[in-house]
């Protein structure tokens, strides 16, 4: 060949490397927040952080060093953004250093130094038994907040129920301290009085604590409804720097949950939003929707039982899309559905801060389940507790669910009960958590298991440091299978549950009517080993 013959081209990769995935910024994090509070030349030197302080410094130092580095990459764009990831982390470690040198900031040592001062910070008369509350006994309980000197930030008038009385001593003294308050806790105050009566004590309270600056108000277990909600319209339109907001078990329908979105416009700062055991429906999940779209800051949102259906679902799933520092989330006991459960897995592809996922009795079925699935597994780097009961998940969706769960390597507990995945699904999932050390709990109970699958669990959680409970009961799992368990539990029993629920009579395996008990040597081995063969896994 001529030795000038022209080499065919190489066809040329690009790879960006800025700006870094939202993941790969919360693993830096976490990373960081190690470095600053554990043992290293440097802290020997300038002394570590708490586990607190180094989460908290770490955060900003990461804000801080991506906001430089993005500001260099866009005046001065290298194609491939290498400068910029070398700019990030020589940021990351300056300020590293620089909060090193700082050291620990005042916050830990008063917290040792003023022990008595915060426990004075509390005024709570909630303990004791639940009772009604009349002027006599209100003069007497709420005396100390009437001394000038009192430091009191917090109340918590929970557990006993105002009368008219009650709450005309407790007025004047409410606005004398308000401005000094940051949490108040009115839930169940106002229990077993008459219509009218617990509306005139609302609006009493909510005109005396107006224009107070509150960073928690929880008005929980009041049957409030759409009136009781407008009685605290004064307190609710006056707060502008809320961060967290319980609105539990107050019986707040569609009407009510318009009110709310309504009479609390400001939630830039809203952190907790807990909206548990309501009438809300789909309605009022559209209004509840909007509060959400209003709090990009949002970290815990709790809307479990609330009777919210797939228009509601889709909606608030759509909300959720912009919460993107969202910890927490609690939707149990729903009626999503599987379109609903799609929206959501959209939404939780971009929360790569969720560490808590409870999305139990949702009826999101195959499809609903692997959308979140798939979504879970390239996002939360830091999941660790995942609920998924009550969905009919059976064995199709099982392989999805499995590498999801695969990369989820701090998860502690794993709730998969009252579902469909019997052994063939049980299988794929205990295999992909062999390797799950900080796995503490796993409930499997009422999934159709028989002895193979119920056995390979065992197996695979009864060494692990710090596991404490596995839930098998409500299955299918022979006698023989019963011994096997117990057998492999001998040494720790405590960390198996009851099996009064077993039953091992139960359904046939498959359509043939075989059942495992039919082996007489009650040889489990060798069926543990052709259903592994079958799924493509090995036992070993």
């Amino acid at each position: 060949m001529d030795a000038m013959t022209t080499r065919p081209e190489r066809r040329q990769f690009s790879i960006k490397l800025w700006p870094p995935s939202q993941n790969t910024r919360v693993m830096l994090v976490n990373r960081m927040t190690t470095n600053l509070s554990t043992p290293t030349i440097f802290t020997q030197k300038y002394g570590s952080l708490t586990k607190e302080e180094a989460e908290d410094n770490a955060k900003q130092i990461e804000e801080e060093a991506f906001k430089v580095a993005n500001q260099h990459y866009e005046k001065e764009p290298d194609g491939d953004g290498g400068s910029a990831v070398q700019l990030y982390a020589k940021e990351c470690s300056k300020l590293i250093l620089e909060a090193l040198k700082r050291g620990p900031t005042s916050k830990a040592i008063k917290d040792v130094l003023t022990t008595d001062v915060v426990q004075e910070s509390v005024f709570d008369i909630s303990k004791g038994p639940r009772a009604f509350i009349e002027a006599e006994e209100a003069e007497e309980l709420l005396k100390p907040l009437k001394d000038p000197s009192n430091s009191y930030t917090k109340i918590c008038f929970s557990n006993r129920s105002f009368g008219l009385g009650a709450a005309r001593v407790a007025e004047p003294i409410l606005v004398s301290i308000k401005d000094n308050l940051k949490e108040v806790d009115l839930s169940d105050f106002i229990a077993g009085r008459p219509e009218a009566e617990a509306l005139e004590v609302m609006n009493m309270f909510s005109s005396a604590l107006e224009g107070s600056v509150l960073k928690s108000l929880d008005l929980s277990d009041n049957a409030l409804g759409e009136k009781g909600v407008r009685a605290f319209e004064a307190l609710l339109k006056s707060q502008s720097c809320l961060e967290e907001l319980y609105l539990m078990n107050d019986g707040i329908s569609e009407d009510a949950a318009r009110a709310v979105s309504e009479l609390v416009p400001s939630t830039q700062k809203l952190k907790v939003l807990q909206f548990h055991n309501n009438m809300t429906g789909d309605e009022g999940a559209l209004a509840i929707s909007e509060v959400v779209k209003r709090a990009p800051l949002l970290e815990d949102f709790r809307c479990s039982s609330t009777r919210v259906g797939s228009e509601g679902g889709v909606a608030l799933s759509e909300a959720l899309e912009g919460c993107t520092h969202l910890k927490k989330l609690d939707l149990r006991d729903n009626m999503f559905g599987v379109e609903a459960g799609v929206a959501l897995g959209k939404a939780l592809s971009k929360h790569a801060n969720l560490t808590e996922v409870y999305l139990s009795y949702l009826n999101l079925e195959y499809e609903g389940t692997i959308a979140i699935a798939n979504a879970l597994k390239d996002s939360a780097p830091l999941l660790e507790v995942l609920e998924l009961a009550g969905n009919d998940i059976t064995p199709a969706a099982a392989p999805v669910l499995a590498a999801c769960l695969a990369e989820k390597q701090h998860l502690s507990k794993l709730n998969l009960s009252e579902n469909e995945l019997k052994d063939d699904g049980t299988i794929i999932i205990g295999k992909c958590l062999e390797g799950h050390a900080h796995l503490t709990e796993l409930d499997m109970n009422t999934n159709g298991l028989r002895r193979a699958g119920a056995r390979l669990l065992a197996q695979v959680v009864v060494g692990k440091p710090g596991f404490k409970l596995l839930n098998l009961n409500g299955n299918y799992i022979s006698e023989d299978g019963i011994d096997d368990i117990n057998d492999i539990f001998k040494k720790s029993p405590e960390m198996l549950g009851p099996l009064d629920e077993n039953d091992p009579e139960g359904e046939d395996e498959d359509e043939n009517g075989s059942d495992e008990d039919d082996d007489e040597d009650g040889d489990g081995d060798d069926e543990l080993e052709s259903k592994m063969k079958k799924l493509g896994v090995d036992e070993d």
